[in-house]
């Protein structure tokens, strides 16, 4: 289900294998059973239940101290916190915000994703803030995986931050590939010089050369995001499943249909139509 639904009636269902009402999954939000709140949270965002309650309840959720692991992270936030992203509603900005400070990397990561989705740009300094100190000389090659800096870079392409350019750049050298793609996949968004653009778009194609699966797989990901028509063949062509190929080709497409003058379609878009249909 792609779009948000908009319920009047508490009881209104949406067909999932385990048939539960919107009205269930509300109050099981309140529950003592952090089991049922945890996929209560988890539920509202995979059907996009957009009503008030629910998202006072999930900001609410975004501060839960109960539902903790062992290892000190949050679950309850974590789905709240994805949740909020899938469902569209700007006052969840703020909690975000501050949940971009919380201790458990998985809610900083889905904090600045739902923060990404929701495009309010209120969030860019302190998404500058957290990459700041992050220079060249200043990573600690023996903890750069300790926050989700690829979360933050790509809310910041998505959202326009050409300020935190000059931030950004140095992650194009950062220890950790897939840090490294965010980087060109946000200076891709944020370059002005089409010129300059391309040059970023072509170093996430040569890194569909990459011998680690899961890193082309993250490559694909970000050429469909920005939707870079350079890559279109190598991405048909690039070792890895179908249908995430044609995920990404279908992130071009995206890009070139409000290019077009209806009903014709542009060259680019043909293109990459014909490159999904002989992956069908």
């Amino acid at each position: 289900m792609s779009n948000p639904v908009f319920v009047e009636n508490a009881e209104t269902t949406i067909p999932d294998d385990n048939q539960i009402t919107i009205e269930q999954a509300i109050a099981n939000l309140q529950s003592d059973d952090l089991g049922l709140r945890v996929y209560a949270a988890w539920w509202l965002g995979r059907f996009r239940v957009n009503v008030p309650e629910a998202i006072d309840l999930l900001i609410i959720a975004l501060q839960d101290e109960a539902d903790r692991t062992e290892a000190g992270g949050y679950p309850l936030r974590r789905n709240a916190a994805r949740a909020l992203g899938k469902l569209g509603d700007r006052r969840a900005v703020g909690a975000l915000i501050q949940s971009l400070d919380c201790e458990d990397f998985y809610v900083r990561e889905a904090a600045a994703q739902s923060l990404e989705m929701l495009g309010d740009r209120t969030c860019i300094p302190k998404l500058i803030e957290l990459i700041k100190p992050q220079t060249l000389d200043a990573i600690d090659t023996s903890a750069v995986d300790l926050h989700p800096f690829d979360s933050f870079i790509e809310a910041l392409g998505s959202l326009g931050a050409v300020e935190a350019v000059v931030d950004i750049l140095p992650f194009l050298e950062h220890p950790i590939p897939r840090i490294q793609y965010a980087a060109a996949r946000a200076m891709y968004q944020l370059e002005s010089n089409p010129e300059m653009a391309s040059r970023y778009g072509d170093r996430l194609v040569a890194a569909l050369q990459n011998k680690d699966l899961q890193l082309r797989r993250t490559v694909l990901a970000d050429l469909g995001a920005i939707g870079y028509l350079g890559a279109a063949e190598a991405i048909a062509n690039t070792m890895a499943e179908n249908s995430l190929k044609l995920i990404s080709l279908k992130g071009l497409l995206e890009k070139q249909i409000p290019l077009a003058i209806p009903p014709e379609l542009t060259d680019g878009a043909q293109r990459v139509m014909a490159l999904m249909d002989d992956l069908l």
